[in-house]
């Protein structure tokens, strides 16, 4: 086969012999695989995740090895094969495709295409893999979304179905209604790495843009000088805070800047001082090289007991006390005096990094009289708000029209802008298009984390273990930007009660600015800080009382009819009880060394604040197509609400098509955020649905060709601190009880995970939100940790201490529905922040009852994951 040129021929020089996918290329310039697949043969299923070696996405056969393309050289390969997803037979790409569609394998999809690759490398050596050997062979793969257990399920049915023993099943008409296990919409696309995500977009004339960072977490900025990069060929401009309308933005308050002015104050090492706009990345990482910059290096506030301090300097005009929130009921103080056993402990929490496997990337193009920005985030109309803020367009936001590609993750670390407002700037003052990614160097120094906790918990109870009394300081460290300080600090104060029946609290919480990296929405949104705290001191107070800590959460578990201790009546559909009967006795027979924790969490903003679903559905070419922008993150809302379009009209699978979320033809249906899309949404895309089934009675999709249907749903709250006697803080709850059950060795061996989410959507999708929020809620616990010394960040992706597949234990997810729901999107009440939050206070019980030291701090000291490793004796 003819080989093909790519770039310049060097007379002088050995070229280069790169075979990939059948295919031979000649070349001259040694590079990494990976930038040559992607960049030169324009092969996207190969994804950029870290540059690092670390995180598989990546990864491609060379020969039958599965190797991380971004650490392969071209000068390494010598002559042997490449193959990447393309390059599959297509009964290779059939079996995958059908085996990770049904096994439930994919949710964000960026890791997927690397997970095939390694699927496809074992299977080559072992067409009958063991468990265990899939777990090896994708070590090097990590998944943020899954749990890992969906995914070498799905490398068994695809082995399976290579070896003739599992047929694939054709599927001519499928049905679409909820409870069913219908296929995700969007799994084809991830699995064969042809779905696009805002790193796959290529636009002709497209340039690219990279911001110059502060070398110091707190210094003045004294001056800049960027003449020589200006000067070097194919740079288009470099912007600064002279060229933004309005430098300040934020998600809700605008204390951001999108870049730090000249005389002013850095506040983490992730502020930018610049934007270079060039031709190439090339060109833009050598002008950067150029810019000299004047920095003078200034002693950092590190800690929240340094913010406080009286004699702190200030890192905004208003001082470091960013969000306070005061919650109470009764008369915590007197009930504490009256109860037979009290218990206060301090607990502490580190910051924790969301390491979604793709790196915050937009690209920004002239649209119209504005822009158009497809953008990796968690709400398209939160960036145009955000973004409107900054050109001063507020009374036009409608000039900027956002649109998600495929978004590979975001855990809550895409709520807040990253890269849009510089390429948004770049695209309307160059009228060009602009792409910009950030490195994943940037990505952790950058993006708001979850909030590093100090916190003092008290909590009482009578002689028969019935709680009556709860005290609560919590303090936040909310790093150098506020993001959604306020609102994670009071839902980690209104639910550090827990979900259990008795009315007398006092909680103060604070959340302090430092020169730290700042911290803001994560999966769990503050609640697995203080649930931790809360479910910890339960198991001490069992231990006063003399009964075990599956019976003290049984006694005060809260029932439908009876009051939380927030004053709202718990609705028809909790399911606490139920939860605990389920796991009662695999923890009765383990509970030596088995561990228990409930957790409640919120469905929807609530708290008084307006918290709207629309949809609007078009019938077009005899397809009932939802328009909704929601943002879809790996949760599977697309397919969600599919299926309720099914319930509602009977219409099959392939009639109904989710359109991507888009501000120019979407209704604004909120931030993908609070579990609350399911709920809120799903009723919104249920009414609306509905309204179709009136008119599909006498006639056709056809006959309703270019007919519309909208609907809003919004059923008030009430605010925090309201003076009703039982006020609605929020539209539902989900409640869950977790087991951990560890081994002789003290690790991890099984998770009981039960869940009362209401009425259960999806069966596969609702597993694996369980499965992934148990693994990620694992290395919450024992092994993640973002090192910040002195507030600079010390970590790499690498260094994380992110779970693998080969640590993972036995997930049972265990799925609680009463007959009795409320009426609202069916019943269902979402799962993606609460599959989280217990497992970390799991796991705390686990050790204690193994060896009765309560650990107070993550990630936990002398267990079997930490270095040096505790020795337990066996059981």
């Amino acid at each position: 086969m003819e080989k093909i040129l790519i770039g310049e021929k060097i007379e002088e020089q050995t070229p280069f012999i790169v075979k990939v996918n059948g295919q031979t290329y000649e070349t001259y310039k040694d590079k990494t695989l990976l930038r040559f697949l992607r960049d030169d043969l324009h092969i996207k299923s190969v994804k950029d995740g870290c540059s690092q070696g670390a995180c598989g996405t990546c990864t491609v056969l060379v020969g039958e090895e599965n190797k991380r393309s971004c650490v392969v050289k071209l000068s390494k390969l010598k002559d042997t094969e490449v193959l990447t997803n393309e390059g599959l037979s297509q009964e290779e790409k059939d079996a995958f495709t059908y085996a990770f569609t049904k096994a439930g394998a994919v949710q964000c999809g960026f890791c997927i295409p690397g997970m095939v690759m390694s699927g496809a490398s074992v299977i080559k050596k072992n067409p009958n893999p063991t468990e265990e050997e899939i777990k090896l062979a994708i070590k090097g793969n990590i998944c943020r979304c899954t749990g890992y257990v969906k995914i070498i399920k799905g490398i068994q049915m695809a082995a399976a179905i290579l070896r003739g023993e599992l047929a694939i099943e054709e599927e001519k008409e499928q049905d679409a209604k909820i409870s069913l296990r219908t296929n995700r919409i969007d799994a084809k696309e991830k699995i064969l790495g042809t779905g696009i995500y805002a790193d796959d977009i290529e636009i002709e004339g497209m340039l690219y843009g990279s911001c110059v960072r502060t070398k110091y977490p707190r210094a003045k900025f004294i001056d800049i000088d960027y003449s020589e990069a200006l000067k070097l060929e194919g740079v288009v401009g470099v912007l600064t805070a002279e060229d933004v309308p309005n430098n300040k933005v934020g998600h809700i308050q605008q204390d951001w800047d999108v870049f730090i002015e000249k005389g002013s104050e850095t506040r983490s090492l992730g502020d930018a001082l610049c934007f270079v706009v060039a031709e190439s990345p090339e060109i833009v990482e050598e002008a950067k090289k150029l810019i000299k910059v004047d920095l003078e290096e200034l002693k950092p506030v590190s800690s929240i007991a340094e913010a406080k301090a009286k004699d702190a300097p200030k890192i905004h005009p208003n001082g470091n006390l960013c969000q306070e929130r005061h919650v109470s009921r009764g008369n915590a103080e007197e009930a504490l005096k009256e109860c037979a056993y009290v218990v206060t402990h301090d607990y502490k929490t580190p910051f924790t990094e969301h390491a979604f496997l793709e790196p915050e990337c937009c690209v920004a193009m002239p649209y119209k009289d504005g822009i158009k920005v497809y953008s990796s985030d968690q709400s398209v109309y939160d960036t145009r708000k955000e973004l409107s803020i900054m050109f001063g367009w507020q009374d036009k936001p409608e000039r900027i029209v956002v649109e998600n590609p495929y978004v590979g993750g975001g855990f809550g670390g895409k709520e807040d802008m990253s890269v849009q407002p510089p390429a948004a700037l770049a695209a309307y003052l160059y009228q060009r298009p602009v792409k910009h990614k950030m490195t994943r160097d940037e990505s952790l120094r950058w993006h708001p984390k979850r909030h590093p906790m100090e916190g003092r918990f008290t909590l009482g109870c009578d002689e028969n273990g019935i709680f009556k009394a709860m005290k609560v300081e919590i303090n936040f460290d909310t790093g150098a930007y506020a993001s959604l300080c306020g609102p994670v600090l009071e839902r980690a104060c209104t639910h550090s009660v827990g979900p259990y029946n008795y009315q007398n609290t006092e909680i103060h919480g604070y959340g302090y600015y430092t020169n730290n990296p700042p911290a803001g929405a994560f999966r769990g949104f503050g609640v697995c800080q203080s649930n931790f705290a809360m479910e910890s001191n339960i198991n001490l107070l069992a231990q006063k009382v003399g009964i075990s800590p599956w019976e003290i959460r049984y006694r005060n578990a809260i029932k439908p009819g009876q009051v939380l201790p927030n004053g709202q009546i718990a609705d028809c559909s909790t399911a606490l009880v139920e939860t605990l009967e389920k796991v009662k006795d695999v923890y009765e027979k383990n509970k030596d060394h088995a561990g228990i924790a409930c957790a409640m969490k919120n469905a929807g903003v609530g708290v008084g604040l307006p918290d709207k679903g629309r949809a609007k559905i078009k019938i077009e070419d005899g397809i009932c197509k939802l328009y909704c922008a929601a943002s879809g993150i790996g949760q599977g809302v697309g397919t969600v609400m599919l299926q309720i379009i099914g319930e509602a009209t009977g219409l099959l699978y392939d009639k109904i098509k989710i359109m991507t979320p888009n501000s120019e033809t979407s209704p604004d249906s909120g931030t993908t955020s609070g579990s609350r899309h399911t709920l809120i949404t799903g009723e919104a895309v249920r009414r609306a649905a509905e309204e179709l089934a009136k008119d599909l009675k006498n006639h056709s999709l056809e006959e309703l060709e270019g007919k519309e249907y909208f609907y809003e749903y919004f059923d008030p709250t009430d605010p925090l601190g309201s003076d009703k006697e039982f006020p609605k803080s929020h539209l539902a709850y989900g409640f869950a009880t977790h087991v951990v059950i560890l081994d002789d060795e003290g690790k991890v061996k099984e998770v009981y995970a039960a869940h009362d989410s209401g009425k259960v959507i999806n069966p596969t999708t609702i597993e694996g939100q369980i499965e992934g929020g148990v693994i990620m809620g694992l290395g919450y616990a024992l092994t993640e940790d973002l090192k910040v010394v002195n507030s600079v960040v010390k970590a790499k992706y690498g260094t994380l201490g992110l779970w693998r597949a080969p640590e993972i234990p036995k997930i049972h997810p265990i799925l609680v529905e009463k007959e009795k729901l409320l009426d609202i999107a069916y019943g269902a009440k979402g799962i993606g922040e609460i599959a989280t939050i217990p497992i970390a206070a799991a796991v705390q019980g686990a050790y204690y009852a193994l060896d009765g030291v309560l650990r107070d701090e993550f990630p936990m000291k002398e267990t079997a994951y930490s270095k040096p490793k505790k020795e337990f004796k066996k059981q």
